[in-house]
């Protein structure tokens, strides 16, 4: 890591993510140093760490997306995350317009700024998948739908629907729903052996056809304010089972999102974003 390492934060709704662009600073993410900078004691403090823009074979016109989880796992996808991302890259001058694509391990995304500071931000998601073995959730055979499943805890069955919108979900109705909760069956259900690659956890209220409340645990991040891709798929969930119209908003301790879905079934998911600061980190720091 060179001496003078520029980094910058935003956040989406209190989630947070660190930028690193690659372009400005030479960055291997091992997972010691991914957990040193989400530190929020000894580090920058983060709920995760977003490296790009990155070249992707093929697509020079696309912008490369790396998502880190504040334990140094890789993510696949985030939602809040793309959003960040979104507005960095248009104020680091690399997008000029209001479209542009972010593509991330789970595949591309394209993406509509809704203001011209990049402060509002569309992504399209895609369409999501309720196959266990898109998931993969292994308790069934991997063409089913996970819908309505029963998942078996030391402290008892829980009713789940699962999917995957790029990343793994699992989301469950207890009723009312509170953070509470959300940090007891959180961890339980995100390291569950029937999910192999671990997953996210929505608990999720519906308020009414077109409003719904969560509350989230992220997988490797732990209880989280807000979630774009779990704000995604707790509203394609109850999409899927019936309980929403094709145009909802997602209420989460952080804020809302709104979730619009196409003729087709994919999920454009719509939310702010807020510049934080940017910095050098001293170079004695380095762990």
């Amino acid at each position: 890591m060179p001496n003078d390492f520029p980094f910058f934060k935003f956040h989406a709704l209190g989630n947070d993510y660190v930028v690193i662009d690659p372009t400005q600073a030479t960055f291997e993410p091992t997972a010691r140093l991914v957990q040193s900078l989400c530190d929020r004691h000894r580090g920058i403090g983060s709920d995760g760490i977003l490296l790009g823009p990155l070249p992707v074979p093929g697509d020079p016109q696309a912008f490369g997306l790396r998502v880190f989880n504040p334990d140094g796992s890789e993510s696949q996808k985030s939602g809040n995350g793309l959003r960040i991302f979104a507005r960095y890259l248009l104020e680091a001058g690399h997008v000029h317009g209001m479209d542009c694509r972010i593509h991330t391990t789970s595949g591309m995304a394209e993406v509509h700024y809704l203001a011209p500071d990049g402060s509002l931000v569309q992504v399209d998601m895609g369409l999501p998948s309720f196959k266990a073995g898109d998931i993969p959730y292994t308790a069934v055979a991997s063409h089913q739908e996970v819908l309505e499943a029963l998942l078996y805890l030391p402290t008892g069955p829980v009713t789940i629907t699962a999917l995957s919108v790029g990343n793994p979900h699992c989301v469950i109705f207890p009723g009312q729903v509170s953070a509470a909760e959300a940090q007891r069956l959180g961890p339980r259900i995100e390291r569950h052996p029937d999910f192999p690659n671990r997953v996210n956890v929505q608990l999720v209220e519906v308020l009414d056809r077109r409003r719904i409340r969560i509350e989230i645990w992220e997988r490797g991040a732990g209880y989280t304010l807000a979630s774009g891709s779990s704000s995604c798929a707790a509203a394609a969930a109850c999409r899927r089972l019936g309980l929403v119209e094709d145009r909802l908003r997602v209420l989460m301790p952080g804020g809302s999102i709104d979730i619009a879905f196409t003729d087709q079934g994919r999920i454009l998911m719509t939310g702010p974003v807020q510049a934080i600061y940017q910095g050098r980190l001293h170079a004695g720091w380095i762990p």
